[in-house]
């Protein structure tokens, strides 16, 4: 009797021993530290979607229902696109939701949807991506943009006074929306300026384009936190910008009228005054060089050939042409402009960079866009960034460290580490050699789900 509960103690303990603790184990795997660029071999351990341990890979293995041997893999958080558009209607609908597993498909975990309108599916997305019940990237959304009346996009909130202002946020916050996205086609500046202090005050970070009928550093001191593209940096870094502002107010100038003015007129003191600005008020600045580069380009790149278009509906190919028919149609002196202005952008970008302003790399991917695509584009981004001057490491920051930063969620993303969402990119070469090297992805963790790449 003795020797028999001696056996079946040993069998206990064993049996103990032998459960797993955890759901998912990565072995033997190359993580990068995003804020150092040290590289160590480590094991991760995952239960549901954090993770709750990391030991050097030489440490004595410990059970986990699912293991993975990533031995010769480097590891980084997975991929952020911090501009994206959710749009085109319940008639594209099918195409936005094919875009969550390409995302996916191409490492990016967590995006930045800039306004659209399929709010209500992208709030249900939103849902079934935090439970696992849908494969797809995190959304942090703003909903509909706010603009005036008849605006250039469906969707938008419309807004021409003050009270109108008010139900619009009203309605932002019912929808618990992330960021607030402001639109210039129609937008009072006034209004603007109205929007951006009380989206503050409701404790909301505001982004978007800015009306030419303000200036730069009106909306700066009204609590502008992110500035899309960098038409509105080539305007603050202008020596005239007061007088073209004031053009434009009178209707005496267009959007794309003042562009030359504001190329001849930049001026490098006025600009590194509202880059220190920039800095001292933690705004970041999306630059979307890749779309620039491509829209200023379709005239002279072919894109029918591209592998990704072939999956996207006839609906939504449509929305592509308005863009190419203005490209192909424009005179040669518009064509040579835009081609300008995109390298003029590359410089401003890399200027900004260096003068301590935080950058975030977003693709601005979506229906309308020609050609740039949800997924590929974000890498392009970042390829797009290395190229004017950024090291790979620097340009990966402007996707992983700072759309989590800007946000507020950093304590949640940015780095592979204890306590971080299991949001993981495996990748079969050194991003940090080659920026191209992104796209190397053997596999893709997300939520704490192993997802293998096909």
């Amino acid at each position: 009797m003795k020797n028999i509960l001696v056996y079946l103690s040993i069998i206990f303990v064993l049996s103990c021993a032998q459960e797993p603790n955890y759901d998912l184990s990565i072995l033997d795997v190359k993580r990068i530290d995003i804020e150092t660029a040290q590289i160590e071999n480590v094991d991760i351990y995952i239960n549901q979607d954090r993770i709750v341990l990391i030991q050097n890979a030489d440490s004595k293995d410990l059970a986990a229902k699912e293991t993975v041997d990533a031995k010769g893999a480097y590891a980084i958080p997975g991929l952020w696109d911090n501009h994206i558009h959710f749009r085109g209607g319940e008639s594209l609908l099918k195409d936005n939701e094919m875009f969550l597993e390409r995302l996916i498909d191409y490492g990016i975990t967590s995006v930045r949807d800039a306004g659209g309108d399929l709010t209500s599916s992208v709030k249900k997305w939103q849902l079934e991506v935090s439970k696992n019940e849908r494969i797809g990237p995190t959304i942090f959304t703003s909903g509909p943009k706010i603009d005036g009346k008849n605006p250039t996009w469906q969707g938008s909130l419309e807004v021409e006074s003050e009270d109108e202002l008010d139900q619009a946020l009203d309605s932002l916050e019912q929808l618990e929306v992330d960021f607030i996205k402001l639109y210039d086609s129609k937008l009072n500046g006034n209004l603007f300026l109205s929007a951006l202090k009380k989206s503050t005050a409701r404790g909301f970070k505001s982004s978007g384009h800015m009306p030419f009928s303000v200036s730069l550093n009106q909306a700066l001191d009204a609590g502008m936190n992110g500035v899309e593209h960098l038409y509105y940096i080539l305007k603050g870094s202008s020596k005239d910008e007061l007088e073209i502002t004031k053009q434009f107010q009178q209707g005496a100038l267009g959007f794309w009228q003042a562009m030359p003015l504001l190329i001849n007129s930049y001026d490098e003191a006025t600009a590194q005054s509202l880059f220190n600005k920039l800095k001292q008020q933690e705004v970041f600045v999306i630059p979307t060089l890749h779309i620039g580069n491509t829209l200023s380009y379709l005239d002279e790149i072919d894109h029918s050939n591209d592998e990704y278009l072939n999956s996207l509906s006839p609906g939504f190919k449509k929305t592509y042409e308005r863009r190419i028919k203005s490209a192909l149609n424009s005179s040669p002196e518009t064509r040579a402009n835009r081609k300008n202005l995109d390298a003029l952008f590359g410089t401003l970008a890399l200027k900004l960079h260096e003068s301590g302003v935080k950058l975030m790399a977003g693709s601005d991917a979506g229906a309308y866009n020609s050609y740039v695509y949800p997924g590929p584009s974000l890498h392009k981004e970042l390829e797009s960034l290395v190229a004017v001057g950024l090291s790979p490491l620097e340009a990966l920051k402007t996707s992983l460290i700072n759309g989590p930063k800007w946000l507020g969620v950093e304590e949640n993303y940015g780095a592979i580490a204890k306590g971080k969402k299991a949001d993981i990119l495996l990748l079969k070469m050194n991003p940090l050699i080659n920026i191209t090297n992104t796209t190397s992805i053997q596999a893709v963790i997300k939520n704490g789900r192993y997802l293998k790449k096909n």
